[in-house]
């Protein structure tokens, strides 16, 4: 039987993320909305979603969670890959036992620019694993649809090409 734990999701931070077990890792919450049709009004209606996410230091760079620290706030906007997580305790009021889904983010992208002005410098994609090969550019500009994920097309600072020298037919002009 096989088994897929993955989570991906696009959302904005609901509270600024904390620091925990002496800064090994980070806590924040996040939000993402569905949207859900109002049998009432037939009109679509967005729903939002609240998530609690922890981030951990570990992994290739070593320093995510030190890095999230630093570089979001509040409201921004986030792409996260994760995987769900469920933690079980007893409640120390003698509440018996008690449960919390979280999501532990293992990369993250930034999708809004900056606070500090630096546009969209930095936001590129933190990776706990090792990257996938990348795919072979190709000789003419992408069209739109291959950068679904972005709302206003590619992303400030994306690549131009494959190591190729300015100029050369791998790059892609943006």
């Amino acid at each position: 039987m096989a088994n897929l734990n993955k989570v991906m999701l696009i959302g904005r931070l609901t509270r600024d993320p904390e620091p925990i077990l002496g800064g090994k890792g980070a806590k924040f919450g996040f939000a993402v909305n569905n949207r859900k049709l109002n049998q009432d009004t037939q009109q679509w209606e967005e729903v939002p979603v609240f998530i609690d996410m922890e981030i951990w230091n570990r992994g290739e760079m070593g320093k995510q969670a030190d890095r999230l620290l630093q570089t979001v706030k509040k409201g921004q906007q986030i792409f996260i890959e994760g995987h769900l997580k469920l933690d079980t305790w007893e409640d120390k009021n003698g509440g018996g036992k008690r449960t919390a889904l979280r999501v532990v983010v293992e990369n993250f992208q930034y999708l809004d620019a900056r606070a500090d002005g630096g546009g969209g410098e930095g936001g590129g994609m933190m990776r706990a694993a090792p990257r996938q090969p990348a795919r072979q550019a190709p000789a003419t500009a992408p069209s739109v649809s291959s950068y679904a994920e972005y709302d206003e097309g590619p992303p400030t600072g994306a690549p131009a090409g494959r190591g190729g020298a300015a100029g050369s037919e791998d790059e892609i002009p943006f």
